[in-house]
């Protein structure tokens, strides 16, 4: 309402002050509060989160709960129940589209190297039915169809054996393993995974339409010894892909015949650390001569995956249901998520 700019600006820029030492003020008696909960032994009061999309998106009816039993009547009724189970151990099947590119081989040869039970055949000239029926025969319980455009690969296509579901997922930002490099150093330093069985991860699936689809893939005996973890982590829909091996390293003391003044052998401490092109790493003192080292190593690939369509049944591209089909209509509030 005030009409002379220079008024209007000293105006705001009082009021702006004033809110200013009024959140000063409200940080110090919160901080004032903890202080004295402590020193009295009692519980400080409960910190405000800050509000984000995650932690306000939306009611689903489709969120999985601990005490729904609906879930677990349906866990018994899955197309997974015999992997989960560990009646059926995991044999997955790869091949490419037709029209195969220079990248593809490599990402493939890369996804090869983080289950062992992974197996690669040259897809030709055969159609995907026929494909998927010589899977069926030999056992396979899961197909993925690796697609490229440009060549990049661009898409994945994950059908479950013998009787479904199809999950069409949209690859993209994908990094190979030899890509990797150091933060500083612009060196090749990325990781040789093993042949063990990896450690799976799964975060922030908490719907029906994300559950135990990737873990049908992977086999449910991780071989610990490895220290090999494979993570799908999802943020907003969005799958992001990761594959680490992680490295204690522990260095203690050692007594060295040196004397001091007094005539007193002394130990002399020497912590040596051998840094293999390590990504990140995380130090922890414990004693005063021992020393503690965590390291997070990747070996690659990754990539980010979103979910496109979900198919009911084996490939049928004519007479298939469609069970869940990502719309541009369906995005109308960004506090919306599926998965």
């Amino acid at each position: 309402m005030i009409k002379n700019k220079d008024k209007r600006a000293k105006v705001y820029a009082k009021q702006k002050h004033e809110k200013k030492i009024e959140k000063q003020k409200k940080i110090k008696a919160r901080d004032a509060a903890e202080k004295l909960a402590l020193e009295l032994g009692e519980e400080p009061p409960q910190k405000m989160v800050p509000k984000i999309i995650e932690n306000t998106r939306e009611a689903d009816d489709t969120v999985c709960r601990p005490d729904d039993q609906e879930l677990f009547a349906d866990i018994d009724a899955d197309e997974f129940n015999p992997v989960l189970r560990r009646e059926v151990t995991p044999k997955v099947l790869i091949t490419t589209c037709r029209f195969n590119s220079t990248r593809g081989p490599a990402f493939i040869s890369e996804l090869l190297s983080v289950i062992p039970n992974f197996h690669y055949h040259k897809r030709g000239t055969y159609d995907l039915k026929k494909i998927v029926e010589y899977a069926k025969k030999k056992d396979y319980t899961s197909l993925i169809v690796v697609h490229t455009n440009r060549r990049e690969p661009d898409a994945l296509l994950i059908i479950g054996l013998p009787n479904g579901p199809i999950a069409h997922f949209k690859l993209s930002n994908l990094v190979l393993g030899k890509d990797i490099k150091l933060f500083i150093i612009s060196l090749q330093n990325h990781g040789n995974p093993t042949s063990h069985e990896p450690e799976l991860v799964l975060n922030n699936f908490t719907t029906r339409l994300g559950n135990h689809f990737f873990q049908s893939l992977f086999p449910q005996e991780p071989n610990f010894r490895g220290r090999r973890v494979v993570t799908f982590h999802n943020q907003r829909d969005f799958i992001l892909f990761r594959h680490h091996r992680y490295i204690f390293q522990t260095k203690e003391s050692k007594q060295s015949g040196t004397k001091g003044k007094d005539g007193v052998a002394q130990e002399r401490v020497k912590p040596r650390l051998q840094v293999r092109n390590h990504i990140s790493f995380m130090c922890v003192w414990i004693y005063q001569f021992i020393y503690v080292g965590i390291y997070v190593q990747e070996c690659g690939p990754r990539f980010t995956l979103k979910l496109v369509t979900l198919q009911h049944g084996t490939f049928d591209t004519k007479g298939g249901e469609f069970e869940w089909v990502h719309k541009p209509e369906r995005d109308t509030s960004r506090r919306r998520f599926f998965l």
